[in-house]
């Protein structure tokens, strides 16, 4: 999946969890493919990618860490004479660092070679997050010790050097830029030496040599079911698995509860009650989510501030030490909007698509789009959802933020509503995320997942959409 902070993304199918029910990561699966030049690894890694039928897949090329050449450089490049196939092109740290970072689930900018210019192109870049499988293929992409040990999966293309040369002076006149000496002229002089020198000695490295490249598909289909077996195996427990959780009775010491004053339990009468109608629930919500957030706001660190009154009179008082940014688990988060805006007038507001496969009742990421201040210094993140069952939504949402380099302890979770059983799960992966919610129902039904007596759906009731 792609994210940048500050733009939408939005991805045909959710991703799946990519993490343990602690929370920890778990590492995505990374195939490495390697071969000669056009002997048809790129295609071979899409045909992998069709067949798998999975979300998230990122196909990572080796191209895109070629080192910038210098303009002297450059002047030989044009002349034919600078050798691309040499392993000494490659920006290897920044290859096992974008690497390193994907399988951890970390958000990553590949760079974008330009093979006219021989640069990358400046200001511009992949931003890739939350891959589910990596398939990183390259001419090297078996011959470095520190990547190898990452690939969970090792395959070589073994393609006639013949008909390499003939795909190859295909793709670059087509697509490069050269004309078919200049890509005769490096075959030679540098292609097939590295070959038979650097690439095909890294075959002994595979765990799966596919002869013939493309047109090998028994090969390539028994890879894939590989792989997907590989990949059932690393599957997080069902919500439903949650629901049926026991808790301890004791809540955990950074969840934090409205205390329950008269106007409190009388607003949640009012949004439990069947009868109430849309406009009177929108109010009533949006006075519960300003006490929420204002409470959630004592926890932010102050400064001593002094200012002077109109009386001419010095006060020495407080000023916030912080900068707030929401970010809304979809739909149901988005109902606290007002709630933040009424408090923080200047809030920038965040969201993230969070649905539930009905098929296995995980939380699947659908859409992504965060505030560009959010790793900011003092910027501390305000997680809004209306209700917190399983807890299953919020620990992805928890994941995505920590992805994005947020540290967990500028994390606060806000709810109106929410059960022990998802309370505890976050706390335990999260112990440092602050979750501050209005009430806490006792009972979560494992067959429905709704709390109870709970409010029925906050979103439909909220937007209009229970007969929808």
């Amino acid at each position: 999946m792609k994210s940048k902070l500050g733009n939408h993304v939005i991805a045909g199918e959710g991703r799946p969890p990519w993490y343990r029910s602690d929370g920890q990561n778990c590492d995505c699966y990374i195939v490495g493919i390697a071969g000669g030049s056009a002997s048809g690894k790129t295609s071979v890694a899409q045909r992998i990618i069709k067949n798998l039928n999975v979300p998230w897949v990122v196909l990572l090329s080796m191209d895109s860490f070629y080192k910038d050449l210098t303009p002297e450089e450059v002047e030989i490049a044009h002349r034919n004479d600078w050798d691309f196939d040499s392993p000494n092109s490659y920006d290897y740290d920044l290859l096992l660092e974008t690497i390193t970072k994907l399988k951890e689930g970390k958000q990553v900018d590949v760079p974008i070679y330009d093979f006219e210019t021989h640069k990358r192109v400046p200001n511009k870049v992949n931003t890739v997050y939350g891959a589910n499988v990596i398939i990183f293929e390259g001419i090297f992409g078996l011959y470095d010790k520190k990547v190898l040990e990452m690939m969970d999966l090792k395959v070589f293309v073994d393609t006639d050097v013949d008909i390499c040369l003939a795909r190859r002076i295909k793709r670059d006149v087509a697509e490069r830029g050269f004309d078919v000496s200049g890509v005769l002229k490096l075959y030679q002089r540098f292609v097939k030496p590295s070959y038979d020198t650097y690439v095909y000695p890294t075959k002994k490295n595979a765990d799966v040599v596919i002869p013939r490249g493309l047109e090998n598909l028994v090969a390539i289909d028994l890879l894939t079911k590989h792989i997907q077996r590989q990949l059932q195996e690393r599957k997080m427990q069902s919500r439903w698995d949650m629901a049926r959780i026991c808790p301890p009775q004791e809540l955990p010491s950074n969840v934090l509860v409205l205390e329950e004053t008269k106007q409190i339990k009388g607003l949640h009468t009012i949004i439990r009650d069947i009868d109430t109608s849309r406009h009177d629930f929108i109010f009533y919500a949006d006075r519960l989510a300003t006490l929420v957030i204002e409470r959630a706001l004592n926890e932010l660190p102050y400064e001593p501030k002094e200012i002077e009154t109109p009386t001419k009179k010095t006060v020495h008082g407080l000023g916030l030490k912080a900068h707030i940014a929401g970010v809304s688990i979809l739909r149901a988060g988005g109902t606290m909007e007002n709630g933040l805006r009424r408090v923080i007038r200047d809030a920038v507001i965040g969201k993230i698509l969070i649905q539930t496969d009905p098929n296995n009742g995980e939380p699947q990421l659908h859409y992504c789009k965060l505030p560009p201040t959010i790793r900011e210094v003092n910027t501390f993140i305000f997680l809004m959802d209306a209700v917190v069952g399983t807890g299953a939504a919020g620990l992805m949402a928890i994941r995505v933020l920590l992805d994005h380099d947020v540290p967990e302890d500028r994390i606060m979770f806000l709810s109106f509503l929410a059960a022990p059983q998802g309370l505890h799960t976050i706390s335990r992966a999260f112990p440092r995320v602050k979750i501050v919610t209005s009430y806490i129902d006792p009972v979560l039904n494992p067959d429905t997942l709704y709390l109870e007596p709970g409010l029925g759906n906050f979103g439909d009731r909220y937007f209009g959409t229970e007969n929808d």
